[in-house]
């Protein structure tokens, strides 16, 4: 503030100018301004009006701060009551057609009338909330209640940023505008992840949130729950012209600076009505917020006048659902299935229920954490939500459901198997890890194209054409029910499958040939070892030499190893101690897979690089960095991803970047690939 302007101007500037990115901020999400700058002028406006008491006003910005808690909830008659409307149960097309229908014959329209227009808007899933507005400024914000009669909730509204505290622009000196405050999905994911982490209890859905943050007492209880608003009508107003239709109305409202939902559309006649439906039914699961249906309103104000009221609801206007997301039922049982990758997932069996628009009667309880969480037992009943493609879930359980009775053994808690019900193996949960994972990978029917795939993968047998596609048909025609199966299989069986010829079928027969003569590092990464990646064989088979001394090594002794820890040693140590894998690697060596023996034990010290982590970085044109890798460790080397002071030497090849520059700000020895070159050629 200079000299020249008086705390009356400033505050009055700095009020215009917060206002305004708030709006930016909260209601277009096209800020201006940092974070930081809107703090500095925050903070200069709450300095002006500590110094001046006076200067305070009602929409001032810093009248969101949450103030202090209330006696209870003030019930507030409505100048114009807040009444609902019908709702269309019809899921399809007839809802929209009967409404259309009832509207045309309200109006006395001939079958050769023009179609009737619409304003198409979203139902939102949220509260209804009236914002009262006196020159502008807003001085109450009621729930809809009974319709007749609300409750002041006004200090909660207040600390959401996008309700203007002062309409923009020539506003009416008395405007009541209707809405309905919600909590977006992210913000709702981010309160209960916010609780979670303070091990506080989570919330079940956005909806109940959200109504019962703004009901609530003590204001101090909207911190961390960011609500939302869109606004989709009017109550009353004085000395102002309506615009001639609703959708016009939405526009002045915008204008005003009062968030309005942009998914909404003029239509006319049923078939409007119906292509709206079905285009937000489609986009519905991809909205950043949940809705339960779309509204129609006739479009006309002076046709909404004519039509009116029955039974306290407009003839007007209808809502027309889509299949509830939720719906309550009774969880029968949990059961276990094993995916591809060896994690357990509990399963809930409910008693069929209609959700999401199919018969439900299982769902997803992800894992045992969550179960516990929820607090789900056996026998509740259950909240079951499916929106869209996505696997339904059991969110929470209805307080006070269960019946007390044993179920399967289970009183209270369902709890993991310790051995693997598809194979039998050993089931094991990693510490600070969720999941718990079947051991038996090589073994686990359930993991049997996951383990394939990846034994035949590049880095690992490096068996060429034993893709994805071909995996499903081997493992779907139970040609292969255990990895040393594939090497029994010949030509004509494989040329047998769908779209694969002779001369395919040959080069595969030859590619798994081939693969028999591997190394032990190859072979060891192949198993699929949860943890254990190409680097770590690697270190395995330089420190033991022998798969004998790995597969017997105690945990103990592999801790030993360069850069195995206690969770990487107790999966090395678990997976070998299963009886499964151990005979599926007798099979696999059986079918003649081999490796030169003792290839590189802890004692071949006298290599030219033993003792020395070397980095590559950039490209090569002589070989890939893979080969130029393999060529290093031949020699001793340790190969790193990544430089440290521990780092000995890096190759630098063309277009290096970060890599490189490190290595010379901690002084390392850099090789170019001639130096490279030069260094293979004189030592193989």
């Amino acid at each position: 503030m200079d000299l020249f302007t008086t705390p009356v101007a400033r505050a009055a500037e700095l009020r215009q100018q917060l206002n305004h990115h708030a709006h930016r901020y909260y209601v277009l999400d096209a800020p201006e301004i940092p974070d930081a700058e809107y703090d500095k002028l925050f903070a200069e406006l709450q300095a002006i009006e500590a110094a001046h008491p006076e200067l305070l006003t009602p929409d001032s910005p810093t009248q969101r701060v949450i103030g202090k808690v209330l006696d209870g909830l003030v019930p507030v008659r409505h100048a114009l009551p807040m009444l609902s409307i019908k709702t269309e149960t019809d899921y399809g097309e007839g809802g929209a057609i009967a409404f259309d229908q009832r509207v045309r014959n309200a109006l006395e329209l001939p079958d050769d009338a023009p179609p009737v227009e619409y304003c198409c808007e979203l139902k939102f899933d949220g509260l209804a909330i009236n914002l009262r507005y006196e020159r502008g400024v807003l001085v109450q914000a009621t729930t809809r209640g009974d319709g007749e009669t609300g409750e002041d909730v006004t200090q909660n509204i207040r600390t959401i940023g996008q309700i203007p505290l002062k309409l923009f622009g020539d506003a009416p000196p008395l405007i009541e505008v209707r809405g309905e405050c919600y909590m977006r999905r992210d913000d709702f994911e981010k309160l209960n992840a916010r609780q979670r982490a303070f091990g506080e209890k989570t919330f079940i859905n956005p909806r109940n949130t959200a109504a019962g943050a703004i009901r609530q007492l003590d204001p101090k209880g909207m911190r961390g729950k960011r609500l939302s608003f869109f606004a989709y009508g009017l109550g009353v107003f004085e000395d102002w012209r309506q615009p001639a239709t609703h959708s016009a109305t939405l526009d002045a409202l915008a204008a005003f600076g009062v968030p309005v939902a942009k998914q909404r559309a003029i239509v006319r006649g049923a078939q409007g009505l119906i292509g709206f439906h079905r285009d937000i039914a489609e986009k519905r699961d991809a909205l950043p917020f949940d809705i339960d249906g779309v509204v129609y309103k006739v479009n006309s104000i002076a046709l909404q006048k004519q039509l009116g009221f029955v039974t306290r609801e407009p003839r007007w206007a209808v809502a027309h659902k889509y299949p509830a997301q939720e719906q309550v039922t009774r969880l029968n049982g949990i059961e276990v299935q094993v995916g591809r990758t060896g994690k357990l997932t509990p399963v809930a069996k409910l008693e069929p229920v209609f959700v999401g628009g199919t018969t439900v009667s299982n769902a997803t309880l992800h894992n045992l954490f969550e179960l516990r969480r929820k607090g789900v037992r056996i026998g509740d009943e259950v909240i079951v939500r499916r929106a869209g493609d996505v696997i339904p879930e059991v969110v929470g359980r209805v307080p006070g459901s269960w019946n007390g009775t044993t179920r399967a053994g289970y009183v209270h808690n369902f709890l993991m198997p310790k051995q693997c019900p598809v194979c039998g193996s050993d089931v094991v949960r990693e510490k600070g890890d969720r999941e718990y994972r079947c051991t038996g990978g090589l073994f686990c029917a359930a993991q049997r194209k996951q383990a394939l795939l990846h034994f035949a993968s590049r880095k690992a047998m490096d068996i060429e054409g034993l893709g994805d596609k071909l995996v499903d048909q081997l493992v779907d025609a139970d040609l292969v029910k255990h990895l040393p199966d594939v090497y029994a299989l010949g030509v004509q069986q494989f040329a047998a499958l769908e779209r694969m010829a002779e001369k395919s079928a040959q080069n595969l027969v030859a590619a798994l040939e081939a693969s028999k003569d591997a190394t032990l590092p190859r072979f060891l990464f192949a198993l699929g070892i949860r943890q254990v990646g190409e680097a770590t064989a690697k270190d395995l088979v330089k420190y033991f030499g022998a798969l004998e001394r790995i597969m017997q090594a105690s945990e103990e002794q592999l801790l030993e190893v360069d850069d195995i820890g206690p969770i990487v040693a107790r999966s090395i140590h678990t997976f070998f101690a299963q009886p499964h894998n151990r005979e599926v690697i007798a099979q696999l060596r059986a079918a003649g897979i081999h490796w030169p023996e003792h290839e590189g034990a802890v004692d071949a010290g006298d290599k030219p690089l033993s003792g020395k982590t070397v980095v590559l970085t950039g490209g090569l044109s002589s070989m890939s960095r893979d080969e130029a890798g393999a060529k290093l460790e031949a020699l001793g080397a340790k190969v790193a991803g990544s430089v440290s002071k521990k780092t000995g030497i890096v190759v630098a090849g063309e277009a290096a970047g970060s890599k490189l520059a490190k290595a010379q700000e901690l002084g390392i020895e850099i090789w170019d690939e001639a130096k490279l070159l030069e260094f293979l050629a004189e030592n193989t």
